[in-house]
Order: structure tokens, then sequence, then C-alpha cells
């Protein structure tokens, strides 16, 4: 059993900053890519960043130079760090992992629980 548990949302102003973290947990051999995703009410789940074993990273353009992702790999471990937050980033995050199960071969999409952020203008 593998599990994502995000932390460290909450109520921010516009303008300020929130740290994400994702810990993921479990029978792991192996964690490929990790990243962040969000999804705002009535809109459809949308990725934020993403970032590969070796610390390759993608954004989507609308948090690109405010946010920034980061793993510990001895960890399991993912972290958001958002700064200079807006209203329209309010959504809650969940974080995402393509783990490798102990005992399997692939791997396939773990996710967590989600986090509210929630910046207030």
């Amino acid at each position: 059993q593998v599990q994502l548990v995000e932390s460290g949302g909450g109520l921010v102003q516009a303008g300020g900053s929130l740290r994400l973290s994702c810990v993921a947990s479990g029978r792991i051999f192996r964690i490929n890519n990790m990243g962040w995703y969000r999804q705002a009410p009535g809109k459809q789940r949308e990725l934020v960043a993403v970032i590969t074993t070796s610390g390759r990273t993608n954004y989507a353009d609308s948090v690109k130079g405010r946010f920034t992702i980061s793993r510990e790999n001895a960890k399991n471990t993912v972290y958001l760090q958002m700064n200079s937050l807006k209203p329209e980033d309010t959504a809650v995050y969940y974080c995402n992992g393509r783990v490798v199960p102990a005992g399997l071969l692939t791997d396939r999409d773990y996710w967590g629980q989600g986090t509210q952020v929630t910046v207030s203008s």
C-alpha cells in the first residue's frame, strides 16, 4: 500500500507565500516523476509543476517565476514553494507520484488527498 500525504495549505493574503509538502510512504521500490496539480471550484484539475528523479522541472505558465518545485529523494518527499500568491491560485492542491510499488515492475499514479490553498485579495 502506497500513500501520499500533503501538508502546508492554508489561508494567505495576496502577495504572500506558502510551502506545500508531500510525503510518500508504504511499500515503495522507486518513485519516478512527482508533481503538483490543482483544482479550483468548477474547473478541471490542472498541472502546476512536475519534477523528475534527476531534478528536471516543468511548470504551468501561470506559475512560472513564482512557484518552485523540489524533492528529497531519500525522504520520498516533494515540495512546492509558492510565492507572490494571487487570488486565482486558490484551489485544492494535489500531490501526484509515479510510483513503482515494491514487487512490481511498472509505475502507476498515486494521489494525495488534497490540501486547500486560499488566497484572499
